[in-house]
């Protein structure tokens, strides 16, 4: 089970999905069906927070659009 939120604003909606608090394999995740909006929650974009690559950062963003492709 992944935990998000969804959120919308002007005409678009997203999934955010908080990645330092819960685990989940980014990378795994089939994005487009997330995004499917008959199928799935159904969103323009889904919106990733990871922990970052650099401690001199407070954390990572990532994009991924409707189709499954990282922005």
């Amino acid at each position: 089970m992944i935990r998000f939120s969804k959120m919308h604003g002007a005409g678009n909606d997203f999934v955010v999905i908080d990645a330092i608090s819960q685990s989940i394999q980014v990378n795994e995740v089939a994005w487009h069906q997330v995004a499917d909006r008959h199928f799935g929650v159904g969103a323009d974009q889904i919106l990733i927070v990871e922990k970052p690559h650099n401690p001199a950062h407070d954390f990572r963003y990532r994009i991924f659009n409707a189709d499954g492709a990282e922005v």
